[in-house]
């Protein structure tokens, strides 16, 4: 019997190979490797997609963070809110331009941020909020981008996983003042290697992420700022643009999964399925559930989820971990004083939370391995009705 894989790129390319190989070898015979018309033209794509003025291409959604911080001018001195629950660039970004992260817990039914924590974890010191669409299911942008408004704040949106996710109708990477993406091949927009960018309605803020990009050149061999070197080369721009004609479709089929997930493994007893708020339309780059087994308590003398997950792996079955260890709690953040138990919310998650097989291309005989995989792990015998 096959193995169940948690993620497999090579049937995404099976199904668009031919196009994207057509299109590289164009690219490649242009001799246009770095800048030029293909990543002109997914620049514009994008950022019509997204529904904003402005797209900015760089190396990857790490750099596009970065980007967005030095735009808005936030560096030493300067604090900005995020999630205690993502992957380290979120905060690392925040920690590289000099500023320094503050964590707020997290609602641990949707894995974001907790909004009704926000406005009490804000300073003098506070100048841009940096939400994280995590796992691809939006945050409440319209409470949180009403308390940015109260307080002067910027909002960069963290949608490295969400790209094509959207509030009231929005999509995310539209709402804050910046947007930050990541094309990383597992992504949802994946590129064939590393990938990012930047998305505003503010023509100003782009042009100074355009700068910073290019070296802080301003013109040819002429340097405002020092910059960096983050550019979107045009093999990934051109592969980028075919992949974006299918995401709606992929997406699409991601939530049709994320539905026959939640609609069996809601009646697992042990498992919490996770929450997507009415007005949000998730794109499921990752199905994450919660094991709420007995050692997922506090100080848990055991692990629980990690034998749960050893036992699907016996059976062919691929999982992953996202995260293990809540930011607040890294070794490369105890300077700033939290200590366990601070955050509750995501500590308990991150002791909790399994990512199960997703992907556009998953059969439906796959899914239903992998759900009554799981169920005999944690109900042997019960059957799921």
């Amino acid at each position: 019997m096959n193995n169940v894989p948690p993620l497999d790129l090579s049937r995404q390319y099976a199904q668009i190979g031919e196009e994207i190989a057509a299109a590289v070898q164009k690219i490649l015979a242009s001799g246009a490797y770095i800048g030029g018309p293909a990543v002109k033209t997914f620049e514009q794509e994008f950022a019509s997609y997204i529904g904003v003025s402005d797209c900015v291409g760089c190396n990857s959604g790490t750099d596009a963070l970065i980007l967005a911080l030095r735009a808005l001018k936030i560096g030493p001195g300067d604090e900005v809110i995020t999630t205690p629950f993502t992957f380290f660039a979120s905060a690392e970004t925040i920690s590289a331009v000099g500023a320094t992260p503050v964590f707020v817990d997290i609602d641990a039914g949707t894995f974001n941020m907790d909004v009704d924590r926000l406005e009490a974890a804000i300073t003098e010191k506070t100048k841009a909020i940096m939400p994280v669409h995590i796992f691809g299911q939006p945050i409440d942008m319209t409470r949180l981008t009403e308390i940015a408004t109260r307080h002067n704040l910027a909002v960069i949106e963290d949608c490295a996983q969400s790209v094509g996710a959207q509030w009231q109708s929005q999509k995310v990477g539209s709402i804050g003042h910046i947007g930050c993406f990541s094309f990383y091949p597992t992504k949802n927009l994946g590129a064939c290697g590393d990938g990012g960018a930047a998305t505003t309605n503010d023509p100003a803020l782009a042009a100074t992420m355009r700068m910073l990009k290019e070296h802080g050149q301003s013109s040819r061999y002429f340097y405002e700022e020092i910059g960096c070197n983050s550019r979107l080369d045009a093999l990934q721009a051109v592969i980028l643009s075919i992949k974006l004609r299918y995401l709606d479709s992929w997406n699409a089929q991601r939530r049709e999964k994320a539905a026959v997930y939640g609609e069996f493994l809601s009646r697992v007893p042990g498992v919490a399925v996770p929450k997507e708020l009415p007005l949000a339309k998730g794109v499921w780059n990752q199905y994450t559930i919660r094991l709420t087994g007995p050692e997922s308590a506090p100080n848990p003398s055991g692990n629980f989820r990690d034998s749960v997950r050893a036992k699907l792996q016996e059976c062919g079955i691929g999982s992953m971990v996202y995260y293990p260890l809540p930011l607040h709690l890294q070794p490369v953040y105890n300077s700033l004083g939290y200590v366990a138990g601070q955050l509750p919310a995501a500590e308990q998650v991150c002791r909790e939370v399994l990512s199960l097989p997703m992907f556009p291309e998953l059969s439906r005989d796959q899914q239903e391995r992998a759900i009554y995989g799981l169920k005999d792990c944690l109900a042997p015998g019960d059957r799921i009705r």
